[in-house]
């Protein structure tokens, strides 16, 4: 199996991707055609099935896995692949973590390192709501170790979202050391807390789309409210400490145009601002390098930063 990331112009494929999309289409001139994105570990490639009704092509749906041949070709300065066969694969023909971008860390390792960092929180409350998540609801900790952070941009991959988490919260330990004003407990309990929503606002793989809460919502809103349901459930949780903890979260994008309701009030919703905004951004750099045929070359402008970016020659 030839993977993505080594496609190249004029080469042919043939092995079996999982279809991460399928939707049908007409030309302009009224002629039927299929639009498809397959995928696999090193990433996504747009697809095209110029004559659906081919004997060579088999019924599939968007999530199968598919047994393809193709050629690779260039369309606006993007890989395209035009598909000539296409059939479903069958179970026990596939490995399905070739198909699934994963985190390079171990994730029973990343977990632990969290599990040991909140046995240091030595406020009793927040201690509590941390054991209520990521230690008694197997359901959240499976979605949790699994998820993604993004569908797209930084950390979108199988483990994402424990390991942005993870950067994050030893971030603002690092923080906690360097200024003690701030407070270590509520702003360590907010990192681990500060992304929860994403997973309800992220569907799990293969799809990594985002769901209906996550349109209308956004993981904000989302992991707010999961705290708020959550410390019902705890006796005589402090009003104030709730409502330090879930304005950390609400801050966390740090400006309303980034999506965060409120702007940091607190030096701990700031210094949570900027954890995030760093583990972003650097995981960001990271991925576009390993992305680029050569890193040390201009990779071009990007959104995020806001300019032409490139390795260091060092």
């Amino acid at each position: 199996m030839k993977f993505i990331q080594e496609f190249f112009e004029g080469c042919r494929v043939s092995g079996i991707y999982l279809c991460k999309h399928k939707q049908a289409a007409v030309t302009k001139n009224g002629k039927p055609y299929e639009n498809v994105i397959l995928q696999d570990k090193t990433g996504t490639i747009d697809a095209k099935i110029w004559d659906p009704n081919s004997l060579g092509i088999d019924e599939f749906d968007s999530l199968d896995y598919i047994e393809i041949m193709g050629d690779v070709t260039n369309f606006a300065g993007a890989l395209q692949l035009n598909i000539k066969r296409a059939r479903k694969a069958r179970e026990g023909e596939y490995d399905p973590t070739d198909y699934l971008p994963v985190s390079k860390c171990d994730i029973d390792e990343m977990y632990g390192e969290l599990m040991a960092i909140i046995k240091t929180i030595q406020n009793p409350y927040l201690s509590r709501l941390l054991e209520l998540f990521f230690v008694e609801d197997e359901a959240f900790i499976k979605r949790f170790r699994f998820n993604s952070a993004a569908k797209t941009v930084h950390h979108g991959f199988v483990g994402g979202l424990l390991e942005h988490t993870l950067n994050v919260t030893k971030l603002c330990d690092f923080y906690t050391k360097a200024y003690p004003a701030l407070n270590r407990d509520l702003l360590l309990t907010a990192a681990i807390f500060h992304d929860i929503g994403k997973t309800k606002e992220i569907s799990a793989f293969p799809m990594n789309d985002y769901t209906d809460d996550g349109q209308l919502l956004g993981h904000i809103m989302i992991g707010a409210e999961m705290l708020h349901d959550a410390i019902r459930e705890i006796p005589d949780f402090p009003a104030k400490v709730e409502s330090e903890l879930k304005h950390c979260i609400l801050a966390h994008h740090g400006e309303l145009e980034y999506g965060s309701p409120k702007k940091p009030a607190l030096m701990e919703a700031a210094a949570l601002n900027m954890a995030d905004n760093t583990d972003a951004k650097m995981e960001t750099f990271t991925e576009l390098f390993d992305n680029a045929k050569d890193p040390n070359e201009w990779l071009g402008y990007n959104r995020l930063f806001e300019s032409n970016i490139r390795k260091t020659s060092m």
